[in-house]
C-alpha cells in the first residue's frame, strides 16, 4: 500500500507540471460534443437519439488520445526499467499508474458529462445513467488501454499500433454503455447493461494489472 500511494503521489506531481496532458482529453471531449449540434441542427429529438452514442464515442476517443503517455516518460528516462527490476510488486505499481491516468482522463469526462448531456437534451434519468455507465466504463477503458500502452511502450511510433490494439476491445464497453443510456431514455430496463459493465469493471480490475505487468516485463526485456 505504501508503494501504491507513493507512485500515485509521484505521478500526480509529474502530471501537474505538464498541464497539457491534463487538458487535452477533456478539451477534445467537449469540442466533439459541442460540434455535434452544428452538424445535425438544433432539433432536440435528433440530438437526444444520438446523444448516448456520441458521448460514449467521444469518451472512448478522448481516452485513447493520451494512452501513449502512461509509461512513455518513465521508459524514456529509465525509471520504468527500475520499476520492473525493483522488489516491489509490478502489479501494484501498474495499477497505481492506471489510477492516476484515469484521474486525469476518465474523471474529468465523468464530471463534464451532466452538462454536456443537458446540452444534448437528455432527460434527468438519462443523465444519471450516463454518469453511472461512465463511472463503470471509463476505468475499463483505462485498464485495457494501459495493456496496449505497456506492449507498445518500446516502439518509436506506437500510437497507431496502440489504437489498433485497443479499439476492438473497447467496442463491448461502448455498446453496453450507450445501450444503458438509450434504454433509460426509452423507459426500458437498464440493469442488464449496468450489470455487464460492472462485470467488465471487476474483471478488468483483477486481470488487467497482471497483463500490464507481464507486458511491461516483455517490453523491457526486448
Amino acid at each position: 500500500m505504501k508503494v501504491f500511494i507513493a507512485i500515485i503521489k509521484r505521478d500526480l506531481l509529474l502530471l501537474s507540471r505538464k498541464p497539457a496532458d491534463f487538458y487535452n482529453p477533456p478539451l477534445f471531449f467537449v469540442l466533439v460534443i459541442i460540434l455535434y449540434p452544428f452538424a445535425l441542427g438544433a432539433d432536440s429529438e435528433i440530438l437526444k437519439i444520438g446523444a448516448a452514442g456520441l458521448v460514449w464515442i467521444s469518451a472512448l476517443l478522448a481516452s485513447i488520445l493520451s494512452l501513449d503517455n502512461i509509461f512513455k516518460a518513465d521508459y524514456g528516462d529509465g525509471t520504468l526499467e527500475e520499476m520492473v527490476l525493483s522488489p516491489h510488486p509490478l502489479v501494484i505499481i501498474s495499477l497505481a499508474k492506471v489510477v492516476v491516468y484515469w484521474f486525469f482522463t476518465g474523471l474529468p469526462l465523468l464530471l463534464l458529462s451532466p452538462i454536456l448531456g443537458l446540452m444534448m437534451g437528455l432527460p434527468s434519468e438519462g443523465i444519471w445513467i450516463l454518469m453511472l455507465s461512465l463511472l463503470l466504463g471509463t476505468p475499463v477503458l483505462s485498464l485495457i488501454g494501459a495493456i496496449g500502452a505497456a506492449l507498445t511502450v518500446g516502439l518509436k511510433n506506437g500510437g497507431v499500433i496502440l489504437s489498433l490494439l485497443v479499439l476492438p476491445l473497447y467496442i463491448p464497453v461502448l455498446i453496453f454503455g450507450s445501450s444503458a443510456v438509450n434504454n433509460s431514455i426509452a423507459g426500458l430496463d437498464v440493469m442488464g447493461s449496468i450489470y455487464i459493465l460492472s462485470a467488465f469493471f471487476t474483471l478488468s480490475l483483477v486481470l488487467a494489472p497482471l497483463a500490464i505487468a507481464a507486458s511491461l516485463k516483455l517490453s523491457i526485456s526486448n
